[in-house]
């Protein structure tokens, strides 16, 4: 496939999307602020002493707005698919 913009032509790759839904996406990054959050939680005296217990809270809401994106791109996935079934 080629798109012509002013004189010049441009070679465009007929390619599909990896993750089209986003789902994936969400909860591999859910995962990886949950084991964030894991992984400080053993040095929680060290965050205090130094004043970044902040650290910990930015992990609980990376996990708790993964949680959400995740049911919400699920919900949005399956009434895609009941529209498609229409």
């Amino acid at each position: 496939m080629t798109h012509e913009i002013g004189n010049r032509s441009y070679l465009v790759a007929d390619v599909s999307p990896l993750d089209v839904d986003g789902v994936r996406t969400l909860e591999v990054g859910t995962a990886l602020w949950l084991v964030a959050f894991v992984g400080m939680v053993p040095f929680y005296g060290t965050l205090v002493e130094t004043g970044r217990t902040w650290w910990l809270w930015t992990c609980l809401a990376g996990l708790g707005l993964g949680l959400f994106g995740v049911d919400h791109c699920r919900r949005r996935r399956k009434a895609r698919a009941d529209r498609a079934a229409r």
